[in-house]
């Protein structure tokens, strides 16, 4: 079966590590879109729908004494990425409004690669389940994993399967998302995430706005 090609709408995904601001990120991102008058899709991965909330306690929160092996973790977050595609973001890409999602592919090869899947083995993976259905900008929010530990311990809630994961791996995803940057300069953009709020959105929103209007003029 053919994927939908057709594009309306802009696709807009966060990244980076544990703690390092997505979620106030997106909320002001959201916030400054929709006072555009812009139709605006939040969502998140693993989630976005029914079935994909279902993986994402599977593979964020297994049961006690189980863990996941790293090929197996990839194979799930393709799973629910291929429920997210097809019941939500393809469609509202379709009817012309705008997705925001916090993470996407990018963090299975980051978080995954890491675990030993080979990068190769996980390209395969993405082209399968993203076929021509990619973002048009990334924003990757970036800093040393030390200096958010702080952040992810005031969360008044369960570090899940990823979060728990010692800094030598934490290290190792930064550098990851780096080196995913350094592959497209013109969709990644590498943003501090230790600049204040205010600052990394203002830089997040200029970056935006240049695409949309790039976009409507090719149009």
């Amino acid at each position: 079966m053919m994927m939908p090609q057709i594009r309306a709408g802009l696709f807009i995904t966060l990244e980076g590590g544990e703690g390092s601001g997505k979620s106030t990120l997106l909320s002001g991102l959201a916030r400054i879109i929709s006072a555009e008058g812009i139709s605006l899709v939040q969502t998140r991965e693993p989630g976005g729908t029914v079935l994909a909330e279902a993986v994402r306690t599977l593979a964020l929160h297994p049961p006690d004494g189980h863990h996941w092996s790293p090929i197996a973790e990839s194979l799930l977050m393709n799973a629910a990425r291929a429920s997210h595609l097809e019941e939500l973001i393809r469609p509202s890409l379709s009817n012309g409004s705008w997705v925001l999602s916090d993470r996407f592919s990018d963090s299975t090869l980051a978080y995954q690669s890491i675990g030993g899947v080979p990068i190769d083995t996980l390209r395969m993976m993405e082209a399968a389940t993203l076929g021509e259905t990619r973002p048009d900008i990334t924003l990757i929010l970036d800093a040393p994993p030390n200096e958010l530990v702080a952040r992810r311990q005031s969360r008044e809630q369960a570090l899940d399967a990823f979060e728990a994961r010692p800094s030598s791996f934490h290290l190792a995803v930064r550098d990851r998302f780096l080196e995913i940057a350094e592959t497209d300069p013109k969709r990644y953009i590498v943003l501090d995430a230790l600049k204040p709020a205010e600052h990394v959105l203002a830089q997040a929103w200029a970056a935006i706005a240049t695409l949309a209007d790039e976009k409507e003029k090719n149009q």
